[in-house]
């Protein structure tokens, strides 16, 4: 297809209409799902105490595993799919799913129950961000990419702000099954929301073959079309075509020229991940055995988050004119140091500052990290890129709450807690200056079009 140079150009407007819709129904999908997420780690006081339950904290942390093992199978296997069958009809699909699994929860009369609807959950949370990802950052310009990935993934700490404020005023009176009972939400506002609105991946639409249709969304958006191949390397140009599908997405993942920073990217969001189901799901019990009172420890949840959104919006800013890897390797080491400081006895003020500098850290760590991916592979492989990279690193959501929960459990001292937080920072810190930089390619002329039919140009950073 030839480029329709008479539509407007990203070069005209860095936030054209089309951004801020995509942007705006993806980061709500994001919100809920930070949300669903972040109330388990708000309810597992009320669930240690459940009546008739004899739920043990190694218990707890077992059933956090269910909802992050679906997760894993649910970012692998949609993000795969997603490159198949399109991204608008698996981000509504995803979001319409967990919504209902979690309201389920809340009628759970055991552990085992409750545990299996969390699984449940996690197969549509795994497809989400993934999803969202791939679809924000196709229309968005490469030069704001940073920021405008900032403000998508703002949208889970905010979800978590929500989970710990809701928590600390629901809980009390209604019970944690409130909690999961207003998960519904998402079904019932942000699904018609999505269906009306959300258009569909041009660059989809045309690999497909469904030509028609990307140049209506086109029209409609006033988005210029590039070809893709233009975007592509010439030694993978062969599976751009219509009969490109999810596993030569998958197999171009791990090629002589993605391999090595793939296998980075994917370590990277492990430990990532690793840091913020960590902290998202025990600190409150941390801090509750640290001394503090309930309510104070879901204040440090909630602080946590906040922390994580406008410090992430901040750094964002100089992200874009830095690069990815200087900005990543100071948020690593940033949330490495916060949880050394929470390790120590300290004023309350100074703790509440550590674990502000912890969500910044390890929120704002996966953001970047994210962006990054967003730029490093061609658009064809956006979705099947972002949905390996966060499945694989669902590993280490799922070690964290069992690896925690057992710390705990053991009785050893909750130093140990923050001790196991640290590690992963350093190593990723190390990781990010093993990315090498993006294969070079024959880039079209100018800015990609709002569709992001072609691949922006790679960070050199």
């Amino acid at each position: 297809m030839h480029e329709n140079s008479h539509r407007g150009s990203r070069g005209d407007a860095t936030w054209p209409p089309v951004t801020l819709l995509v942007l705006a129904i993806c980061g709500i999908t994001v919100v809920s799902d930070g949300y669903d997420v972040v109330i388990y780690g708000a309810v597992i006081p009320s669930l240690l105490h459940e009546p008739g339950w004899g739920l043990t904290p190694a218990g707890a942390g077992l059933i956090g595993s269910f909802a992050l093992i679906g997760m894993l199978i649910g970012a692998t296997t949609v993000g795969t799919l997603t490159d198949t069958l399109g991204r608008r009809r698996m981000l509504i699909g995803c979001l319409a799913w967990f919504s209902v699994m979690t309201g389920l929860c809340a009628t759970a009369t055991s552990p085992e129950v409750f545990g299996l609807f969390r699984f449940l959950a996690g197969l549509g949370l795994g497809g989400v961000l993934p999803t969202a990802s791939a679809l924000t950052g196709e229309y968005s310009h490469p030069r704001t990419r940073n920021l405008v990935f900032a403000i998508l993934f703002s949208g889970f700490p905010v979800g978590g702000i929500i989970a710990a404020l809701t928590g600390i005023f629901v809980i009390p009176r209604f019970g944690w099954q409130a909690m999961f009972l207003l998960g519904l939400l998402p079904l019932l506002l942000v699904v018609p929301l999505a269906l009306k609105l959300l258009p569909e991946s041009i660059a989809f639409l045309r690999v497909k073959g469904r030509h028609a249709e990307a140049e209506k969304i086109a029209d409609r958006w006033n988005v210029t079309l590039d070809d893709e191949q233009k975007g592509v390397p010439a030694s993978e140009q062969h599976q751009s075509g219509t009969d490109s599908g999810s596993m030569s997405s998958v197999k171009a993942l791990f090629s002589r020229s993605y391999v090595r920073a793939t296998l980075c990217f994917l370590a990277m969001t492990c430990l990532c991940l690793f840091m913020i189901y960590g902290f998202n799901t025990w600190l409150p019990e941390i801090m509750r055995r640290a001394g503090h009172s309930s309510g104070s420890a879901l204040g440090f949840l909630l602080v946590f988050n906040l922390g994580a959104v406008v410090g992430t919006l901040v750094i964002s800013l100089a992200a874009d004119r830095l690069g990815s890897k200087p900005i990543i390797t100071t948020t690593f080491l940033v949330s490495s140091v916060a949880v050394i400081l929470l390790s120590l006895r300290l004023p309350t003020t100074v703790l509440y500052a550590a674990v502000a500098l912890g969500g910044v850290g390890a929120m704002g760590t996966q953001t970047f990290v994210l962006a990054y991916v967003s730029k490093h592979y061609p658009v064809r492989m956006g979705a099947t890129a972002m949905g390996w990279t966060l499945g694989f690193g669902r590993l280490g959501s799922m070690l964290a709450p069992p690896l925690l929960g057992l710390i705990i459990g053991a009785g050893l001292a909750f130093q140990w807690n923050f001790y196991a937080l640290a590690v992963p920072g350093l190593i990723g810190a190390v990781l990010i200056g093993l990315v090498p930089r993006a294969p070079e390619v024959e880039a079209p002329a100018g800015d990609a079009g709002a569709g992001g039919a072609a691949r922006p140009l790679a960070e050199q950073t």
